[in-house]
C-alpha cells in the first residue's frame, strides 16, 4: 500500500511539473536542476564560441526545456504502466544519452584507434589501441554529421554503411593548439580511399585499376565487389609520420629522406630490411621474441633470413658469434611496385623518389603536361575542380590554365618501417582536411602472436606515450 501511494505521488509530481505556464514551471524547478542547467549551458556556450557559429546558441532553448520547463515530455515514459516497456525505455533513454555524449567526445576531443599494420614499427606496434587527440591540430566540424559514432564507415554484423551521405558540410577546422610539425605521428583519413572496391580494399582502387584495368575492376563484382565512394571523414584511418611540410621540396635518395636538400634525421626506431646469414644455427623463437619480430615478419630459408631491424635490433644480432653476415638489403631500380602518381612513370622507386614539391595553401604552381600528374588529384579530387586535357592544353573549370593556386595545405607521410610501408610514396599527398589528430597515449596493446593470457597483452605498453621523435 505504501509503495502504491508513493508511486501515485511521484506520478502526480511528474504531472504537475509538465503542466502550467512558463512562470509556474520555472517556479517549480529544484535548485539542483538549475545548477545542472547552468553548468551544461556554460559548457555549451563555450563550445559554440569555439565552433564560431552563433546560430548554435538556439540550442540553449532545447537545453532549457530539457532541464527546466519540460514543455516536451522528455520523461513521459516514466509514467508507463507496463513495467517491461518502462524498463526498455529506461535503457533506450540511457543509450541515446550515452551515444550523444560519445558522438561529441569523438568529434571534438578525441577517439580510440587501433594500429592494424606494422608500417610504424617499432614506434607503434600492430595491436596497439591508441587514444587520438583531436584538439592539438583542431578538430574538424563533421563533414558527414549523420553517422553512428562507434563505427568509421561500416556497421559490424549488419555490414552496411554507418553513415548517411546527405547532408555534406564544407570543410572547417576549429582552432587547435598548433599545426602539424615534422616528425609528428599523425592519424588521417586515407586520401586514396575516396573510391573503394568493397571486396578488395587493399591495394587501393586506383592501384587496382592500374594493375588489372579499370573495366576489369568495375565489371567483376564477384572478385572486387561493389565500387563505392566515401566522404572525406568516413574514409579509413591511417597513421604515419609526417616528414614533409607544405611548400617544401622532398626527395628520397637510397632510402634517406631529404627536405629542401637537407637529410631528415631518422627516427630512433626506423626499420629497414636486412639479409642475415648464420653458421648453421637457427634463430629460435626466444630470440625472435627478444628482438620483437612478429611471426609474419620472420622470413627464413634455411639459415638465411630477411628481417626488418632497427639499429638496436641489428646490434643485438651482431653480438651473436654464430651470425656471419648481416647487411642491409640495398634498394634496386627494378622494383615493380607502383608509386605515386599512379599511371605515370617518372622512373621513381620507393627508395629513390622525387624531387617533388609539396603544395601549400595560397602558393601557385606552374602547370605543364609533365608535372600535371603530380598535382592532378589535389586539383580535381581534393579541391573539387573540373580538370581535363584537350589538344595538349590544360583546362580547369572549362578555362585554359597554365598555373594553379592551392586552397589547402598538404603533407608528406611515411612509415618508420621504411621497406614495408605503403605511404605517400605510393598514394601521394595528405590534404589538411584529411588530418584527424595525433596519438596521445596507448590505451592497451595486444600481441596477435600470443594467446590473450599467455603474453597476448603487452603490459609494458599500457598508458605509454608514443615517442614522437621530435627534431
Amino acid at each position: 500500500m505504501v509503495n502504491d501511494t508513493e508511486k501515485k505521488k511521484d506520478k502526480s509530481e511528474e504531472y504537475v511539473r509538465q503542466t502550467g505556464s512558463l512562470k509556474e514551471r520555472l517556479g517549480r524547478v529544484k535548485k539542483t536542476r538549475w545548477w545542472r542547467f547552468g553548468i551544461v549551458a556554460v559548457i555549451y556556450v563555450l563550445w559554440t564560441i569555439w565552433v564560431g557559429n552563433p546560430l548554435l546558441l538556439l540550442g540553449l532553448l532545447l537545453l532549457a526545456d530539457i532541464y527546466l520547463t519540460q514543455f516536451i515530455p522528455w520523461g513521459a515514459w516514466k509514467g508507463l504502466k507496463n513495467k517491461t516497456l518502462r524498463t526498455i525505455m529506461s535503457w533506450v533513454d540511457a543509450i541515446v544519452y550515452a551515444l550523444v555524449l560519445v558522438y561529441f567526445l569523438f568529434l571534438f576531443i578525441g577517439q580510440n584507434y587501433q594500429i592494424p599494420s606494422s608500417s610504424l614499427e617499432k614506434s607503434l606496434l600492430t595491436g596497439d589501441f591508441l587514444w587520438v587527440n583531436k584538439v592539438v591540430y583542431g578538430p574538424r566540424v563533421p563533414q558527414t554529421p549523420l553517422h553512428f559514432p562507434l563505427a568509421q564507415n561500416t556497421l559490424p554484423i549488419l555490414n552496411c554503411k554507418s553513415y548517411i551521405e546527405t547532408p555534406q558540410l564544407d570543410y572547417h577546422r576549429l582552432k587547435g593548439l598548433r599545426n602539424v610539425e615534422r616528425m609528428d605521428i599523425v592519424v588521417f583519413n586515407f586520401p586514396a580511399g575516396d573510391t573503394v572496391a568493397l571486396k578488395m580494399p587493399n591495394p587501393d582502387y586506383y592501384t587496382l585499376c592500374q594493375e588489372r584495368g579499370r573495366d576489369a575492376v568495375r565489371n567483376n563484382k564477384d572478385v572486387f565487389g561493389d565500387i563505392i565512394y566515401r566522404p572525406v571523414d568516413r574514409r579509413d584511418n591511417y597513421v604515419k609520420r609526417c616528414l614533409g611540410l607544405p611548400g617544401e621540396t622532398l626527395q628520397i635518395r637510397d632510402g634517406i629522406v631529404y627536405v629542401n636538400g637537407k637529410a631528415v634525421p631518422q627516427p630512433k626506431n626506423v626499420q629497414y630490411f636486412y639479409y642475415v646469414e648464420t653458421d648453421g644455427t637457427y634463430i629460435d623463437d626466444a630470440l625472435y621474441e627478444e628482438l620483437g619480430i612478429s611471426v609474419e615478419d620472420r622470413h627464413a630459408q634455411g639459415t638465411q633470413y630477411i628481417l626488418p631491424l632497427t639499429a638496436q635490433m641489428k646490434k643485438t644480432l651482431e653480438s651473436k658469434p654464430w651470425v656471419k653476415v648481416i647487411e642491409r638489403i640495398q634498394p634496386t631500380e627494378s622494383e615493380s611496385i607502383i608509386t605515386y602518381p599512379v599511371g605515370t612513370d617518372y622512373g621513381w622507386t620507393h627508395a629513390n623518389y622525387g624531387p617533388i614539391w609539396i603544395p601549400k595553401k595560397g602558393a601557385k604552381v606552374d602547370l605543364t603536361l609533365q608535372n600535371l600528374p603530380l598535382y592532378e588529384r589535389c586539383i580535381k579530387n581534393y579541391e573539387g575542380n573540373d580538370l581535363e586535357v584537350k589538344g595538349g592544353q590544360i583546362f580547369i573549370n572549362g578555362k585554359p590554365a597554365t598555373s594553379y593556386t592551392f586552397k589547402m595545405d598538404y603533407y608528406w607521410m611515411q612509415g618508420d618501417n621504411r621497406d614495408n610501408s605503403l605511404d605517400s610514396r605510393y598514394w601521394g599527398f595528405v590534404p589538411e582536411d584529411h588530418i584527424v589528430g595525433t596519438p596521445a597515449i596507448i590505451l592497451i596493446s595486444f600481441d596477435k602472436d600470443h594467446r590473450l593470457f599467455d603474453g597476448g597483452i603487452r603490459w609494458n605498453r599500457i598508458f605509454k606515450m608514443p615517442n614522437p621523435d621530435k627534431i
